[in-house]
This record gives structure tokens, sequence and C-alpha cells, in this order.
């Protein structure tokens, strides 16, 4: 299943913006759904600069608000005993655990994306106005008694070490490990690729919709693999 919020068209000499209305449905299943898998389009405050998700020229994608992501009725379409992935910015980590709480979910843990050069040392490309990041975080919360990972969560580490690809988009490797340590059915909110096995909600999550942004031919992986699910 694959549906996602509306866009508003791009108005000569701004920024492309949502529309401020309710997003459609999420998508629901039997029992709800075990495994959630978030990547929101969080805002930040300059929002249309240079490394901006809303940049006027590079138009990467739109955003939304915190009370926008907030207000997503995920509660209502989760299994009562389920998982949360949350992909959250370094800068926004208040953020990211007022999102959990909101949907439901109880932070427990946490996945550490470590960028890497081709030759595996850290990835210096990265922004930020405190330190130049090389990392981003998933939040991993839980929902409901006894909602304990797989067993082969047990031997994995809490690290995933690839390169980077275009803006924004998260590691592939990142499917593998959550199939490995959580149950289904699953669910990706604010997906950018339908996967098989997966249901899928987002603007550019159709198998026929091109994502929005510039691919950067420096992002892309080229088969370094680091600590993943075994």
């Amino acid at each position: 299943m694959v549906s996602g919020p509306a866009i508003e068209p791009a108005m000569a000499g701004a920024p492309p913006l949502r529309l401020v209305a309710d997003p459609p449905p999420l998508p629901r299943v039997d029992g709800g759904f075990r495994t959630v898998l978030a990547d929101p389009p969080w805002r930040f405050t300059n929002r249309t600069g240079k490394v901006a998700p809303e940049h006027r020229r590079l138009d990467r994608y739109s955003t939304l608000d915190l009370d926008a992501i907030c207000a997503l009725q995920v509660a209502q379409i989760a299994a009562d005993q389920a998982h949360l992935y949350l992909w959250v910015p370094n800068a926004l980590l208040p953020e990211g655990l007022q999102v959990m709480q909101s949907w439901g979910f109880r932070y427990v843990s946490n996945i550490v994306w470590a960028k890497r050069r081709q030759d595996g040392g850290p990835d210096g490309r990265g922004v930020g106005f405190y330190f130049r990041n090389v990392t981003e975080l998933i939040l991993f919360g839980v929902r409901g008694k006894n909602a304990r990972t797989l067993g082969p969560a047990r031997r994995q580490v809490n690290m995933i070490e690839t390169r980077k690809r275009e803006h924004s988009r998260k590691p592939d490797e990142q499917y593998a490990l959550i199939e490995a340590c959580s149950p289904g059915p699953y669910l990706e909110l604010f997906a950018r690729y339908p996967r098989d096995g997966w249901h899928a909600w987002g603007d550019e999550s159709a198998a026929e919709v091109t994502p929005r942004g510039k691919l950067h031919k420096g992002y892309q992986g080229d088969g370094y693999q680091g600590n993943l699910a075994r």
C-alpha cells in the first residue's frame, strides 16, 4: 500500500511547502503493525539555507513542523506490542523523543549511522554548527509489555557503517537489520522507495515516482558494509 500527504506545487521565487491540511489516513493491517520505521521531513529554523531541505534551487524535499509530525495517528495503527525506529537529526534529539512519546512509544535505545569514506574513515563532508556531523541517529522505542527484539538482535551492534548517498537518503542496510531484529508486519512512514514485504506511506514511495533532490555522485554507495546484521 502506497500513499502520503499532498505537496503544494512550487511557486515562482518561493520554496515548495506542504499544504497545511490533514494527511491521508495511515495504512492499517489486522492486529496492527509490529514494526514502524519513520524518517520524518524535519523542519529546521533556517528552512531555505544552503543545507536545508527546502533550499530554493536544490528543492530536496518539503518539510513538516513538529506539531504536524506529532499529530500523525501512529498509535492507532501500531500493534499493542510494537517497535519504532525513528530517524532524527542530531540537532533535534529532544524533538525526536517528543514525537516518539506522541506516537505511543517509549525510548529504550538507539542505532548510530556512521558515514564512511571509500577507505572506511569518517566522511568529513557533514555539516553542523558545533561539530562536523558524521553520524545520524535512529531512536529505538517500544510499545507494550515484553516488546523485546528478536534473537538475532542479541548479536547485532547498534551501528551501521556505510557511505552516504543522495541528500537525506538513509542506508538500505537498515532494512536487513530491522527485519532481523523486529517482527512484521512492517510499515515505513515517509518512505522514498517501495520495498518488498513492507507497507509504504509517503509522497515518493511509489515505484513510478522519482524522489526530489539532486543525486550527488560522491554519495553513492560502493559496497562498504561495516557492522551489519549477520
